[in-house]
């Protein structure tokens, strides 16, 4: 089972990016996102209802709900795409991938645990494999750009970040990652649409047919089979070795950013994204394959 969970939210994480970059464009960031997980939240909770499992939670735990979607339904997609305006979503994929970094020190904020030397050893050889891969993008003329794109990109893995210890709290409380995520979804979109009524954000409808489809893979698959897969390894195995997902996830999207995008490649950028996710290997140096271990399947 967690063998499964695994493969499948590298595959689905892995080809997201680029549908984001699909949506980025005429219609406002934020109200691309709120297209989103409106979608998203309500065919979760529809999918529920008819299926006879929707369950209310209880009055204690909307608030962890509500914070669970900001920091996973709302903001921290506002910040990614953002992020996607101003570097390839290849790029952006490999900063996500240091979640595994971000979940171990707040992992220690919140639950105490302990921070290894091997976590901090990671920790130098990802941020020096991004000085390596985002050096080779400045120049001259796109150094505002890039810095931009990497502070976005950065901002949204944190609140990705926090929202697995949210989701980890929860999980410990006794709701179900599938309810979880159905009423934080909702929540999120009604967070978005707040924000767009109360800045008088302009709705615009979907322009054509790539940023629909862009909009139902992002809403369907992305989110609500994405979220469920990933949270679910979060609970079964916690956030940190979940979170190794991320670390394969950005050989997907580089892939596809350099056939899409027309991502070009020089050694020094190779090296860069080498070392960032050896950076996050090395986190795992011991039991990375513990996801496979435990669903029963022998290594040689």
């Amino acid at each position: 089972m967690n063998a499964a969970l695994f493969v499948s939210t590298v595959l689905i994480w892995g080809t997201t990016w680029i549908a984001i970059a699909l949506q980025v464009g005429p219609v406002p960031i934020i109200v691309s996102v709120f297209y989103r997980f409106a979608l998203a939240g309500t065919v979760f909770l529809l999918g529920l209802a008819v299926l006879g499992r929707l369950r209310i939670p209880g009055r204690r735990h909307h608030p962890w709900l509500a914070a669970q979607a900001l920091c996973l339904f709302s903001l921290n997609f506002l910040f990614f795409y953002s992020a996607a305006a101003h570097i390839p979503t290849g790029l952006i994929s490999v900063v996500f991938s240091l979640a595994t970094l971000f979940n171990a020190l707040n992992a220690r904020l919140f639950y105490g645990e302990r921070i290894s030397p091997r976590a901090l050893l990671a920790c130098v050889i990802g941020v020096f494999g991004l000085i390596l891969l985002f050096g080779a993008e400045f120049s001259l003329d796109n150094a505002t750009e890039t810095l931009r794109g990497i502070g976005f990109a950065a901002a949204g893995t944190m609140m990705f970040s926090l929202g697995n210890m949210i989701s980890r709290r929860n999980a410990a409380a006794g709701l179900s990652t599938v309810d979880a995520n159905a009423w934080a979804m909702g929540y999120g979109a009604l967070f978005l649409l707040i924000c767009i009524l109360g800045a008088r954000v302009q709705i615009i409808v979907p322009p054509d047919a790539a940023y629909v489809a862009a909009l139902i893979y992002l809403s369907v698959i992305g989110s609500v089979v994405g979220f469920t897969t990933y949270l679910m390894m979060v609970a079964r195995i916690g956030a940190s070795q979940a979170a190794y997902a991320t670390v394969l996830f950005p050989i997907v999207a580089l892939s596809i950013s350099t056939f899409v995008e027309g991502y070009q490649w020089t050694w020094v950028k190779a090296l860069g994204v080498g070392l960032a996710l050896c950076g996050n290997a090395v986190m795992f140096m011991r039991g990375w394959p513990l996801p496979l271990r435990r669903a029963g399947v022998r290594l040689s």
